[in-house]
């Protein structure tokens, strides 16, 4: 018979495990027991994004609930992978404990002293190591395309600085991003629009060098810019509507000058 339980008490995580074994069984919830990795696999990306979001808010309390979902699925995904007969979540637990003990070398083996800068280096000297010297190249497909684009090419371009593949200057991605520039103009005046997606992308990824460089959160920067100019967006709206008009009345000439009216407060 399935357990009862109640809301009046602290839970462990052994009955967190518990409570999704019984929602996955035969007695249990009808849409638990159809889920699949494959199914949940856009619900856990959300509920990452939703813990970055507490976050950024600095919302603890909110934080606190975000992060129970997102053990949740780390729970979710175990039990499935145990039904299929994969791993178990000791199996997970255990995976990381040992890679944690083993990329710490100077923590857990011979005592050192090291920077943040060190210790980060030699976790990728050790990973490189556990997956058996593959290639720079072989190391890049594996950071995953299921990041975001921008996240991604960051990563990408940093395992191309570990092979000694890099600019040396800013001045030298400045001119590169003019580079690119010009040959997206190019293909837009010649009008092919083949061209012009690779040649945007070129450009894209050119402007992630500048982050880079300069130390930035690719990510943040552009959420930034985008929340920007929402309350820019927000301003011009409310001085037409103090004018009695919509949006739609308003010609983009005059727009524009609201805008920079704004952008000088």
């Amino acid at each position: 018979m399935t357990k009862i339980y109640k809301n009046n008490k602290n839970y462990s995580f052994e009955e967190l495990k518990n409570i999704i074994r019984v929602l996955r069984s035969e007695e249990g919830c009808p849409w638990d027991k159809v889920q699949t990795h494959e199914s949940l696999r856009g619900g856990t990306l959300e509920e990452v994004y939703e813990v970055l979001e507490a976050i950024d808010n600095n919302d603890m309390e909110n934080l606190q609930e975000e992060l129970g979902d997102m053990l949740l699925h780390v729970v979710f995904h175990s039990q499935i992978a145990t039904d299929n007969e994969n791993f178990n979540i000791d199996d997970v637990i255990n995976g990381i404990c040992e890679k944690l003990i083993r990329r710490h070398p100077h923590v857990f083996k011979e005592k050192q002293d090291k920077s943040p800068e060190e210790v980060t280096i030699k976790w990728n000297e050790i990973k490189k190591v556990e997956k058996n010297n593959i290639s720079y190249t072989e190391d890049m497909r594996k950071v995953p395309k299921a990041l975001p684009a921008l996240m991604r090419a960051v990563k990408v371009q940093k395992k191309a600085r570990d092979a000694g593949f890099d600019f040396t200057d800013i001045s030298q991605v400045m001119a590169k991003v003019h580079e690119e520039l010009e040959e997206l103009e190019e293909a837009m005046r010649i009008g092919n629009n083949c061209n012009i997606m690779e040649e945007y992308g070129d450009l894209l990824f050119s402007m992630v060098n500048i982050s880079r460089f300069l130390k930035l959160n690719t990510e943040f920067s552009l959420t930034n810019a985008t929340e920007k100019f929402i309350n820019r967006f927000e301003g011009i709206e409310n001085l037409v509507i103090q004018k009695g008009l919509s949006m739609n009345d308003i010609t983009m000439t005059e727009l524009d000058k609201l805008w920079e009216q704004l952008k000088e407060h």
